[in-house]
This record gives structure tokens, sequence and C-alpha cells, in this order.
């Protein structure tokens, strides 16, 4: 696993409560942000996250209202063995937004599904790249991997019925490149009832 794929992770798993954390005590009468040790680990985390996201080509994810709370890339090799961390990740990130149980399970088994169509068209040695835009009740998930011959699945598949089913409204995209991705949207229908 890269440090990449670890502070993405971290990133997507560390508890909402780590942002209120008390920076460490900065020496007397010096500014706070001058201290380098008073960033939280989560901000650490977030930065890393979004200078792998900035050095590869991600298929960005935006909810569909463009409002965007937070971004989480995930850089792994394209590679079966690997996707639990995926799933672990969108869990992680569903959860924070207050997802059901079942919701959860709906969309780590999506995101399963996506990367099975994903990887067989993935060229070996590749890295997957997953971007999670997480709304205020909402959650867009971007999966993509480079193809020398891009193909979007066809529609028409009891595999992109199923991933439709679970995820709510999902689209292939190829592109820039030699990229081929699927985009997922889930919203919570019932938001603010929990």
């Amino acid at each position: 696993m890269t440090e990449e794929t670890t502070a993405a992770a971290v990133a997507a798993t560390a508890p909402a409560s780590a942002s209120s954390a008390k920076p460490a005590s900065a020496s007397p009468g010096s500014p706070p942000s001058a201290n380098p040790a008073a960033a939280s680990p989560q901000a650490e985390a977030g930065s890393q996250a979004k200078s792998a996201a900035s050095a590869g080509h991600v298929a960005t994810a935006s909810a569909p209202d463009g409002t965007v709370l937070d971004q989480v890339c995930v850089r792994m090799p394209a590679d079966g063995a690997y996707l639990s961390v995926l799933r672990t990740a969108t869990a992680g990130l569903a959860a924070r937004l207050d997802f059901t149980l079942d919701e959860i399970e709906d969309l780590r088994i999506a995101v399963d599904e996506a990367c099975a169509m994903l990887l067989s068209q993935a060229i070996p040695g590749t890295n997957l790249e997953c971007s999670f835009a997480l709304g205020q009740d909402d959650i867009t998930i971007s999966v993509s991997v480079p193809s020398l011959n891009p193909r979007p699945p066809s529609s028409d598949t009891f595999a992109w019925t199923v991933l439709s089913a679970l995820a709510g409204s999902v689209e292939a995209q190829t592109g820039p490149g030699d990229r081929l991705a699927i985009v997922m949207r889930k919203s919570r229908p019932n938001p603010g009832s929990v």
C-alpha cells in the first residue's frame, strides 16, 4: 500500500472530532500558524490526499447541486486484491453522512461491482483511482482506470441494472485521455430525519 493510499484511507476513516483537537502549544509570542505541529492529523492527511489527487488524472466527482463539503481521493494498484481498502473507505465515508446500514452496504457492493467492470479494461500495472465527493445529504463516487481502448460498460446488462439499483444514479464516462470512469451518486432519501 502506498503512502497516498494510506493517507487517503486515514482521511476517510478519521473521526469527525479529530478536527476539534487542541493544537500543540506554541512558543510564547509566536502565532499559532507558526507551529508546524499545530496542524491536526486529519488536515495533514487531507492535504496529502489532495496532493495525491493532483499528481495524477483523477476523474473528479462532484455533487449534482455543486455543494461539496469534503473530497477524498484514493489511488491503488488496479488489482482486485486491493478492493477491500476501497470498500472500507466507502463504508466509512457513507457512515459520516448518516446513511443507514443497508444503504452503506449497498454502496460497498456498488463500488465493488463498478471496480469489477473497470478492472477488466485496466492496463496491467496501472492504478485505479477513486474520488469521493461528500455533500450535505449525498455522496458522489467516481472510480476510474487507464485503458488502451476505453469502452463504457453496456447499460443493458444485468450487472449495470444491479449497479443502478444499488447506487442510485450511475453513468459511464470516457476521457480525458484514455481513462474509463464510472460515476455513482446516492442521496439519503430523508435528509435530516436521523
